[in-house]
């Protein structure tokens, strides 16, 4: 399975609830700095009886793959009962839902969105629509930017662009460092949000604005950010983001959103062509048609989905997110993210009390953090699954994600499981 796994190895959303959801859009980051500085000592988990069914271990590992809510299971499943019995389901219906939520959810217009299949997808989409080895020019990226992206600007340097790498000092990447490398000739900046590798986050307003006083456009990978950290892709300014949703949106794979400011649009070239791309359509060609000069009349559509939409999505990932992103407006990110701080603290305290080597900067909002330590996987599997623990392990380091169903318990049973170093 091509999975973007980062190990080595109610019913539907209510026009009310999309009221409700708008007074809990992503606040403000100084309005967030005070929700994680009043927010208590010890942290209990945020799901409710029924949210989640049972899990195997102690789960501190939705950086890989969320768990999946029951209600959104049970959203999944009545969407293949009514498929099995023949019954009528409103994918238009549950399509408007899903985009309007995520579109509150990052501060978007819901017809800025296109669904695509992955995050990789829709990054790909934005560099081909921007015809990069066409166009010249420089692209800069950083090291802490997804490494599936790796391979794909590694043969656009191959294909004659000029590939600049940031390197990160001390697990961040200063602004200055992009200022540095963004010139006239840069064409786009592409970079992850938070940093899968470390949960460093950039500060994307402040590159957009030196990327755009020098004509370069941004995308930013937001798989790690969305529903987990605030985002405000207007006052950011950047002008594409994509994520899938099976992490922290809680939904699965096959389906994500790519978000294309509408100003961009007119610069952007249309690469590929499908059927969702079209809004007028009259053939020519069927008995009783119009006569015409052409086999059909066609326009596409003026949105993100008229440049970039191609053939049918998963309507069962549509169902899932009908429920899941209904709740992320519920819970508010905010709460999300204050929920998870003290744990955050704990494990950084606790860890480095403990001899570990903490990559993840201490000041630090998302909810990755990282350990480098030789031969992780081959060290720390036994004792994790002896204490019933899951993590993310990788071959030369591990990672913990805590998510809103975590508790503070949950932290002390990791930190108690890991041994000592001496």
């Amino acid at each position: 399975m091509n999975q973007r796994h980062d190990s080595p190895l109610k019913p539907a959303l209510s026009r009310r609830t999309l009221l409700r959801g708008s007074a809990l859009l992503p606040l403000a980051p100084a309005i967030a700095g005070e929700a994680l500085a009043a927010s208590p000592a010890a942290s209990a988990s945020l799901a409710r009886a029924g949210d989640f069914a049972p899990m195997a271990k102690v789960y501190l590992d939705s950086g890989t793959m969320h768990p999946v809510p029951l209600p959104a299971k049970a959203a999944v499943d009545a969407y293949y009962q009514s498929r099995a019995e023949m019954r009528d389901w409103s994918s238009h219906d549950t399509e408007v839902r899903i985009k309007a939520a995520f579109a509150r959810l990052i501060n978007a217009a819901p017809e800025d969105l296109a669904f695509v299949q992955s995050t990789t997808a829709g990054e790909q989409s934005i560099v081909d629509a921007l015809d990069l080895p066409a166009a010249k020019g420089s692209v800069v990226t950083d090291t802490l930017h997804f490494f599936g992206s790796f391979w794909l600007y590694d043969q656009l340097g191959k294909q004659g662009v000029d590939v600049r790498w940031i390197r990160p000092t001390d697990g961040r990447i200063d602004p200055d460092a992009y200022e540095k490398a963004i010139g006239p000739d840069t064409r786009l900046v592409s970079l992850s949000l938070v940093s899968t590798y470390n949960g460093f986050e950039h500060d994307l307003k402040r590159i957009c604005e030196i990327a755009h006083a020098r004509g370069a456009l941004v995308y930013a990978d937001i798989i790690h950010a969305a529903g987990t950290v605030p985002i405000d892709v207007r006052a950011s300014g950047v002008d594409f983001a994509a994520t899938a949703s099976y992490k922290w949106l809680m939904g699965d794979f096959g389906l994500g959103f790519l978000y294309v400011r509408p100003d961009r649009l007119a610069r952007l070239k249309r690469k590929r062509f499908g059927y969702y791309q079209v809004e007028g359509f009259k053939p020519h060609v069927y008995p009783y048609d119009e006569p015409g000069s052409t086999i059909a009349d066609m326009t596409p559509r003026a949105d993100a989905e008229g440049m970039f939409a191609m053939g049918t999505h998963s309507h069962a990932v549509m169902a899932q997110l009908d429920w899941s992103l209904a709740k992320l407006l519920e819970l508010g990110v905010d709460n999300i993210m204050a929920h998870r701080q003290p744990m955050l603290r704990r494990l950084h305290e606790g860890l480095r009390t403990k001899g570990y080597d903490v990559v993840t900067p201490p000041d630090s909002r998302s909810p990755l953090l990282t350990c480098v330590l030789p031969d992780a996987h081959k060290r720390l599997s036994e004792p994790l699954n002896r204490a019933g623990v899951a993590i993310t392990l990788s071959r030369n380091r591990f990672r913990i994600c805590p998510s809103w169903f975590n508790a503070m318990d949950d932290i002390e049973r990791l930190i108690g499981a890991l041994p000592t170093l001496s």
